[in-house]
């Protein structure tokens, strides 16, 4: 049976959005989790994924077009299936959008004698990422029977990329907890129930385990958590390194004026920062982002436990949803991609004189790392089956440049990407990642900058290392590991100097790079490392 597709809300803001590209074509077989198209909101262009698999059988959206969230994007079913009745409907219902297939599928196993409570809502639990499956509760800020108001903040939920604050859309009394501190539960299980103080959920938990979702009126409620998650706002406190709360509509007030949230006193619940406080703000003088940053990545010390000498001890680490990710991601691109790897020796003499008068400038701070992000994105733009993807029906070639750069943080590694690198400045670059850095280690960045990445570095250099291999974060197709710079006799013009070089590798998919593509990419790469002031031509 065909399934209609409606223009998705892909920000908390979004009322309408405009189709960039369309990857697939009227015909074209469509498997679930392939990209459909790229749809240009009020924040950004976000790849929009397929959640059904068949054939694409009608575009209701062209390229270039804008249309209300809701509107008819596409039809999807069996081939040569008859669709116009659906085509006469024009706008389908939201209960078919392609957001809301797995609640779609789950609804049929309601009871039918079931009735909701008045007042009763169910929340569940909400999908925070692209590639979120499962979330585990790091936090409960309300507990059973506390009031909770339009905006509280019920838990902070941990994701696959980050820990975030979950928003109530909804008031009343927090009646049941789904998913208990530090347990998991695959996204849209129920989570917690609100309503009136006293009433009775005990039919609406065991209605619920039994289908998947509790009558129609449930089915509302899940999107409106979903969409809690990009309203809720979280601000570096500039003064403490702290979380500031602030509700979706304070948010959307500071950005208008340009206030920082930061420097705003917040007088609701726990300080949450409220509409009146940003009406009401005079700006005053803060502390630096820097400063921030700072405060917040500091690690506290554990006190580690006393073991005596000679006896045997170990400690079990329950696995985060970031550590499992890590795990099942990279397991099944180092045994689905067959890596195979390019490494060479640069020399970077002058490399280091040019970063020396770069940094002689007032106010300009470039690393070696910088340089190598905007040479990769260059020799990319000149070689782009190296910034491409496999799928099994098309290898797809990415002419625009998105670089991730690995982090290490306490969980384990996350990759916030840089988008549209070659068309960043060095200082942009450097200034950009030291941000993001900062915001990832503290748990701050967004799950919307780790995503979209075409290639991808990650460097060891400032460990020690001298070289190393890595494996492919897919769907990129190679990866670029960057040792350290060390000192050493080199030849040059036939005499044995001292020189300074440095070793890179490059991890290939060999699927879509093959060995010669690889390693003329590398002797780009080289030229533009070697003479840096190529790289403003």
């Amino acid at each position: 049976m065909a399934t209609v597709i409606t223009m998705p809300r892909l920000s908390d803001t979004m009322t309408e959005g405009t189709v960039a590209t369309w990857l697939k074509k009227v015909g074209d077989k469509v498997k679930e989790g392939d990209i459909l198209a790229e749809i240009e909101t009020d924040k950004a262009t976000m790849e929009f994924e397929s959640f059904n698999a068949g054939t694409l059988l009608h575009i209701g959206i062209a390229e270039g077009q804008t249309a209300p969230v809701d509107s008819l994007l596409a039809i999807i079913g069996n081939e040569g299936e008859d669709i116009s009745e659906l085509l006469k409907g024009g706008n389908a219902p939201a209960a078919s959008k392609e957001e809301n297939t797995e609640v779609k599928e789950e609804k049929p196993a309601a009871t039918s004698d079931f009735k909701m409570p008045e007042g009763v809502k169910v929340v569940t639990m909400p999908r925070l990422s692209d590639t979120m499956t499962t979330g585990t509760v790091a936090t409960w800020l309300k507990k059973v029977g506390d009031a909770v108001k339009e905006g509280d903040i019920l838990a902070e939920i941990e994701t696959d990329k980050a820990t975030m604050e979950f928003e109530s859309f909804n008031a009343g009394t927090l009646l049941y907890i789904g998913v208990a501190e530090g347990d998991s539960a695959p996204v849209d299980t129920i989570l917690a129930i609100l309503g009136p103080a006293g009433t009775d959920v005990s039919g609406v938990v065991a209605n619920f385990k039994v289908g998947g979702t509790t009558n129609e009126p449930k089915k509302e409620e899940v999107k409106t958590e979903v969409k809690a998650e990009t309203a809720t706002t979280t601000v570096q406190n500039t003064t403490t390194g702290g979380r500031i709360f602030a509700s979706p509509l304070a948010k959307k007030i500071a950005e208008e004026k340009g206030i920082n949230l930061a420097q705003v006193k917040g007088t609701g619940e726990n300080g949450r920062i409220v509409k009146s406080d940003v009406e009401n703000f005079t700006a005053s003088s803060v502390a630096t982002p820097a400063q921030a940053v700072a405060a917040a990545s500091q690690a506290v010390s554990a006190v580690k436990p006393f073991v005596p000498a000679g006896e045997v001890y170990q400690e079990e680490i329950k696995n985060s949803q970031m550590r499992k990710t890590i795990a099942r991601r990279l397991a099944e691109s180092k045994f689905t991609a067959p890596h195979y790897y390019l490494t060479i020796e640069l020399d970077m003499d002058n490399a280091m004189a040019s970063r020396g008068m770069i940094n002689s400038l007032p106010d300009t701070k470039v690393s070696f790392n910088d340089m190598v992000i905007k040479a990769s994105a260059m020799a990319l733009k000149k070689h782009p089956q190296v910034n491409s993807q496999w799928r099994d029906d098309a290898m797809v070639l990415n002419h625009h440049v998105n670089i991730g750069v690995a982090v290490a943080v306490e969980d384990g590694l996350v990759v916030p990407v840089l988008k549209f690198t070659d068309q960043m400045s060095l200082t942009q670059i450097g200034a950009s990642v030291k941000d993001m850095a900062g915001r990832a280690k503290a748990k701050k960045i967004q799950p919307a900058e780790m995503e979209g990445s075409t290639f991808t570095i990650s460097n060891l250099g400032m460990f020690g290392i001298q070289s190393f291999t890595s494996i492919i974060n897919q769907p990129n197709s190679a990866i670029l590991s960057v040792g350290t710079i060390i000192e050493k006799p080199v030849v040059k013009n036939g005499q044995i100097v001292v020189g300074n070089t440095m070793t890179v590798t490059l991890a290939c998919d060999h699927r879509t790079v093959d060995g010669a593509t690889g390693a003329q990419f590398l002797q780009t790469f080289k030229a533009f490392m070697e003479n840096p002031v190529t790289m403003l031509a």
